[in-house]
């Protein structure tokens, strides 16, 4: 794939951005079609159920490791120059932040991703939650949260300045990743048939997975050829959330992945709605809805940021990569969200469906 040309022509930012937005129509469309939901998936395991939900996302999750670990295999990217794999982790930000993130995306009815797919189909819930979670998430980068997010991520971070390569650290082959993977598609597979979903939200779940690994490969191509670095990343929602939100406020924004990604999303989700005449206007049913989901949003703007990633960005991206702090973030978030589906919604305290 020979992107010198585009690079040439329009610079290296702006072919950040384009890489960004066609990640993001991707993941977009696919998130769409698929309802893919990680949330939706831990409340469903929460309740004693295997249902469509758990298929689409486990489906999501191998097809991303499937994909990612083969294009690490031949040699379309290398895992050890991403960005959340060549900067330190915090074990403890893992932790605490992946367990505010789960109790958030329950509180708010949805991860920061599914809030923004939402927000494309005129959900204005999703539009105010998902503004919350961006002004927090900017809190606690830069914001007055800084010093609380940076005290509670020095307490207990990963060795050797780099994050944790979960492959490496076993000490297993090199393709155990794309094997992991295999192995975990087929179960979604037969998740999915006891379920009977359909070919066609199938082949979306695994494009959720197929973005994720696009991005990859997209912004390992543009740092061989760019002048300057370039981070190696992929979808996530916390920190390009924040950014983009910034970019729009800053005097001299600049062009970079993430400011292509959310807007993307927004595209292809609103894209999707509309061929599927899905798109509907709907807002708050009262004063404790909305109490509740801006609760959760705040809890998933810092928690998502203190974790080094959303339940995409940790729980898939990461997750692709065998990052040691991804993987712990997403079993949090897991851990987070189960717990508080059984507090608050199971218990009586708030029966609306999932």
């Amino acid at each position: 794939m020979d992107i010198l040309p585009l690079v040439e022509r329009i610079g290296e930012g702006p072919t950040a951005a384009v890489f960004g937005l066609i990640t993001g129509i991707v993941f977009g469309i696919a998130a769409q079609r698929s309802r893919f939901c990680l949330r939706a998936a831990a409340v469903e395991f929460a309740r004693g159920s295997l249902g469509d939900r758990m298929a689409v996302w486990l489906l999501c999750f191998s097809t991303a490791l499937v994909w990612v670990q083969g294009a690490a295999l031949t040699g379309l990217m290398r895992v050890e120059d991403a960005r959340m794999m060549a900067v330190p982790g915090s074990w403890s930000g893992a932790i605490i932040g992946g367990l505010m993130f789960g109790v958030g995306m329950v509180l708010a009815r949805g991860c920061s991703g599914r809030l923004l797919v939402l927000a494309a189909t005129g959900n204005l819930r999703s539009v105010v939650s998902g503004l919350i979670f961006a002004v927090f998430a900017i809190m606690a980068l830069q914001g007055v949260l800084a010093p609380m997010r940076d005290m509670l991520a020095s307490l207990w971070i990963t060795s050797g300045g780099t994050n944790m390569n979960l492959l490496n650290a076993l000490g297993v082959p090199e393709a155990s990743g794309l094997v992991l993977g295999l192995v975990l598609a087929l179960i979604a597979l037969e998740l999915s048939r006891r379920n009977q979903i359909g070919a066609k939200r199938l082949f979306m779940a695994s494009g959720v997975g197929f973005a994720v690994a696009l991005g990859w490969v997209l912004t390992f191509a543009l740092s061989q050829v760019a002048f300057d670095p370039v981070p190696i990343e992929s979808a996530t929602f916390t920190g390009p959330s924040a950014n983009t939100l910034l970019f729009f406020l800053e005097p001299n924004p600049v062009l970079e992945f993430d400011i292509g990604l959310v807007p993307g999303v927004f595209v292809g989700a609103f894209l999707a709605a509309w061929a599927g005449g899905e798109l509907k206007w709907q807002g708050f049913d009262g004063a404790a809805p909305m109490t509740r989901s801006m609760i959760g949003a705040a809890l998933m703007g810092f928690g998502g940021m203190l974790a080094g990633g959303c339940a995409i960005g940790a729980g898939v991206t990461g997750g692709s990569i065998f990052a040691g702090t991804a993987w712990l973030a997403l079993t949090c978030m897991w851990i987070g969200a189960m717990i508080t589906d059984y507090l608050v919604d199971q218990r009586g305290l708030n029966t609306a469906r999932i």
